[in-house]
């Protein structure tokens, strides 16, 4: 996948990516950054212009909460978790995903 690939897919994913990695358990913003990472096989990066716009804009929307904590490495962050209704917009933003993922996939395979 190349780069631009990469940025393309996260202006249109990152606030389901956030919810799916919050829904494993409260992270603060790095931890999330980095779960991403990971659960893509370092494919995907999240710098923190995209990563901490987002945080905000989902807590706005009342899918997530955030509280002050203190990390492993004893520093202070502020810890992220979901909601009921952002588990709710989990659950809807991954159906319409994969819906969307099927409609392409039947698209492409034929034309």
């Amino acid at each position: 996948m190349s780069p631009h690939a990469s940025s393309d897919i996260l202006r249109g994913t990152l606030d389901l990516l956030i919810l799916k990695a919050l829904s494993l358990e409260p992270m603060h913003g790095w931890s999330i950054a980095h779960r991403l990472e990971q659960l893509s096989g370092d494919a995907l990066r999240v710098g923190a212009g995209s990563l901490y716009p987002a945080l905000q804009r989902l807590e706005e929307r009342g899918l997530l909460v955030s509280e002050w904590g203190v990390t492993e490495e004893n520093r202070r962050a502020k810890y992220y978790k979901l909601t009921a209704a952002g588990r709710g917009a989990l659950g809807e933003e991954s159906r319409s995903w994969q819906e969307y993922v099927r409609m392409m996939d039947t698209i492409l395979r034929t034309t």
